[in-house]
């Protein structure tokens, strides 16, 4: 377990596929309810993050009293959105934070904390995509030190539905690995 600023981060186990399926339609149905058509409750479910556990990590970010506050995948390629890479990059998705019990700033405690974890790999950049009709996640993450670097127009969900990605890395060279 690591404590950082207050969050106590682990990885997830198998028997926490339930909270994050639980995390992710919460944190989806907060996007529909306040405009933002990106994810829909349902979409995950426990087999999804048990498969990321499985090829990649997920974290779980709680607070002193064991609540979950956020959670997050990191994924070590990303062929879908970023085509074949060396491996200098570690990728973000599914960032999720629990708007009843996270503290102010959980959201950017959570990326950082994937940035370190890709930093201590010795890879130098930390990607992530957004939904380029999500100006909202875009300011987000551009205020978090991330800069756009490519779009891609037609990422097909697994729905069979087309959308474009905005496509943003972060350097970590100047990162202290911890």
């Amino acid at each position: 377990m690591i404590i950082d600023d207050g969050i106590l981060f682990r990885q997830a186990e198998e028997k926490d596929a339930g909270t994050l399926v639980a995390l992710y339609d919460q944190a989806a149905r907060w996007m529909r309810a306040n405009g933002i058509d990106q994810w829909k409750p349902g979409d995950k479910d426990a087999d999804h993050f048990r498969a990321r556990m499985g090829d990649g990590e997920v974290w779980l970010g709680g607070d002193s009293d064991g609540r979950v506050v956020g959670a997050y995948e990191l994924w070590w390629s990303d062929e879908e959105a970023w085509g074949i890479q060396p491996p200098v990059a570690g990728y973000v998705h599914r960032l999720m934070v629990e708007r009843e019990a996270a503290p102010a700033g959980a959201g950017r405690r959570l990326l950082e904390h994937a940035e370190r974890r890709i930093a201590r790999t010795g890879r130098e950049r930390a990607r992530l995509d957004c939904v380029s009709t999500n100006p909202r996640l875009l300011a987000y993450y551009q205020g978090a030190g991330y800069r756009v670097v490519g779009e891609l127009p037609n990422k097909v969900g697994k729905d069979g539905r087309v959308y474009g990605v905005i496509l943003l890395e972060k350097r970590l060279d100047r990162l202290t690995a911890v």
